[in-house]
């Protein structure tokens, strides 16, 4: 019988802790605030802000079109999962937009590149209405979803708030460390070869920020269609210019770039392709390119090789 009740008593305070510690709020030291996000740029930001505070999952790997992505069953369930989402935002994602939509009504959904002053965005040319999404080419506007980043982890997780403000800061000065790299590289290109050829229209915020003149065969979104006219009008610019250097992209089919190549050759002019840019996507997980400052940093190489 005392043997009974010890056994009894056990179970008791067993059931006691598990109760405890089911009915620990959210946040506590031990938990980690569960993240969803769209792009893996968003993801890196997030992860050097989250810290050991921050379980952090992008949707979109090394070499996913973001204006093509449609959603699948498993992102739905990541999606659900997550206490809190992020994404790009300006039409980057366009066939997630009911998504976010249905799930901004049931956990923080935030598009980071909202945290940006309109005033520093492109308009889009095709419509005024509307502006350019890739603002991860620029880093100075870049470090506003940073802030934007450690102002929602902190809502969520407050007894962690100094650590993501002390995370977010030191990441803005590495990021501030690669914006003047840049600018340091990319004064051995002489200025009139500062021209950038890619196969759609990613690197305007890139060309305002380093003074590069930029030209796409395709608009702002891969979603939009080039024609036979396109591809000569863009020769016609490379043979005139004498431009030496066009660059593919990594989420992108080379096929677009490759007839520019080849048209300009059939005008006498050689145009070599001058390397692989990371555009909407970033490289492999655990290398450097599939970090946004690693990624960044193969951008301004391969552009600066080829073009000084």
């Amino acid at each position: 019988m005392k043997k009974r009740l010890t056994m009894l008593v056990s179970i008791l305070v067993l059931s006691g802790v598990m109760t405890a510690c089911s009915n620990s709020p959210s946040g506590e030291a031990d938990e980690k605030v569960k993240v969803t996000t769209t792009t893996a740029q968003i993801a890196d930001v997030t992860r050097n802000v989250g810290g050991d505070h921050a379980e952090v999952e992008s949707l979109m790997g090394p070499g996913i079109d973001p204006h093509l992505y449609q959603a699948s069953q498993g992102d739905i369930q990541k999606l659900n999962e997550a206490e809190i989402i992020f994404y790009n935002g300006l039409h980057l994602e366009g066939k997630m937009d009911n998504i976010f939509d249905k799930m901004s009504n049931e956990k923080p959904t935030v598009a980071v590149a909202s945290s940006i002053p309109e005033n520093k965005l492109i308009t889009d040319i095709e419509n005024e209405k509307a502006h350019d999404p890739h603002v991860w080419f620029d880093i100075s506007l870049w470090m506003h979803t940073v802030d934007e980043v450690e102002k929602e982890l902190s809502k969520l997780s407050p007894e962690n708030k100094d650590e993501f403000t002390k995370n977010a800061e030191a990441y803005k000065k590495e990021l501030e460390k690669m914006d003047q790299y840049a600018k340091e590289q990319f004064e051995s290109i002489p200025e009139e070869s500062r021209v950038l050829v890619t196969a759609h229209d990613a690197f305007a915020y890139f060309g305002e920020a380093y003074g590069f003149e930029v030209m796409g065969l395709q608009g702002l979104s891969t979603n939009s269609e080039y024609g036979l006219k396109d591809v000569q009008n863009l020769v016609d610019v490379l043979v005139d210019r004498e431009i030496k250097a066009v660059f593919v992209e990594s989420s992108i089919s080379e096929k677009s770039i490759n007839a520019v190549v080849e048209g300009s050759k059939k005008k006498g002019h050689e145009v070599v392709i001058g390397g692989e840019l990371y555009s909407d996507a970033m490289g492999e997980e655990d290398t450097d390119e599939g970090t946004y400052i690693g990624m960044f940093k193969h951008n301004i190489d391969t552009i600066v090789s080829s073009l000084k």
